[in-house]
């Protein structure tokens, strides 16, 4: 399958690396230039729990006018827009566009430059990866990748991407009800993001620190309900439980929006701990911790740029 990969960060570089490898024509898309020439000249460096491998594909800044049978938008929340409108020479009449991101939000501003009817919606749960220089992608587990049609994409589309994925190596599959899978994330991304970007602290020590790890899980009760009362088909049944699993299995791990701060970077908190407290004023519930937790993140984030 021809597919080009629209920011390759650290999530997009672990897709685009894996994908080459498993035999897919990869092109890598990033506007980070010291990335890309060293892809284009070294190959594409990933490690993780039992792998150490190099992968040769394609690597440019600016996407060419070159129809692909699929476009993977894999940027922050933010830049989805920008990157859609990237895509656009990169779609023939079947090309399918699936988009990977934190939170909730980006999928409709895709749509409004793709088209509805040829996306699809993806979510990540449990890699915590990061890009520790360029030309290496590093992730700390791998638990699953789930897609969904955003509107009218027919689910035989939505089967062959989570095909082409399992061949790649990912535990990838697709859903009918995409919503539910993204809440269900949701509850961990909100229980850990904003605690670990305040902090520093990995998951695993927020989860045992006996003062934020009730302050998390609260965050991850919100998020819960709220989902519940916006008549989202969540299957979690404890959200408590749920964010210990999740810490449990990658303790080391540091969301993206530490990774951000870390590098003096604007995070993500908009579409996370942001998106609870927006979806929570529609249907009445109040979610005093994601509120407070989004205006510290929030607040740290403005001095950076003054």
């Amino acid at each position: 399958m021809k597919i080009a990969v629209i920011g390759c960060g650290a999530m997009g570089s672990l897709y685009a690396g894996r994908l080459a490898a498993a035999g897919n024509e990869v092109l890598a898309v990033d506007r980070g230039a010291e990335h890309v020439a060293r892809i284009a000249a070294d190959g594409l460096r990933i490690t993780g729990p039992g792998e150490d491998r190099v992968v040769r594909l394609r690597a440019v800044t600016v996407a060419p006018a070159e129809p692909m049978d699929l476009v993977l938008l894999a940027m922050k929340a933010a830049d989805a827009a920008a990157g859609a409108r990237q895509a656009v020479p990169l779609l023939g009449e079947h090309t399918a566009v699936l988009t990977i991101q934190n939170g909730l939000g980006s999928a409709e501003a895709v749509a409004g430059v793709v088209g509805a009817e040829r996306l699809a919606v993806g979510i990540a749960s449990g890699f915590g990866a990061a890009r520790p220089e360029p030309g290496h992608a590093h992730y700390n587990a791998m638990r699953a990748m789930r897609f969904g049609a955003y509107a009218t994409l027919p689910r035989s589309a939505v089967e062959e991407m989570a095909a082409v994925f399992g061949a790649a190596g990912f535990d990838a599959a697709a859903v009918d009800d995409i919503a539910a899978m993204q809440w269900e994330k949701l509850i961990c991304n909100a229980a850990y993001s904003a605690p670990c970007a305040l902090t520093g602290l990995t998951v695993g020590q927020v989860l045992e620190d006996p003062d934020l790890g009730p302050v998390s899980r609260a965050a991850a009760v919100e998020v819960w309900t709220v989902a519940r009362e916006s008549g989202i088909a969540i299957t979690v049944a404890d959200p408590v439980a749920h964010v210990r699993a999740f810490a449990a299995q990658m303790p080391a791990a540091k969301p993206s929006a530490l990774l951000d701060h870390e590098a003096h970077r604007v995070s993500e908190i908009d579409v996370i701990n942001g998106a609870v407290v927006r979806y929570a004023a529609r249907v009445g519930v109040p979610v005093p911790v994601n509120t407070t937790l989004t205006a510290l993140v929030k607040s740290v984030e403005r001095h950076w740029v003054r």
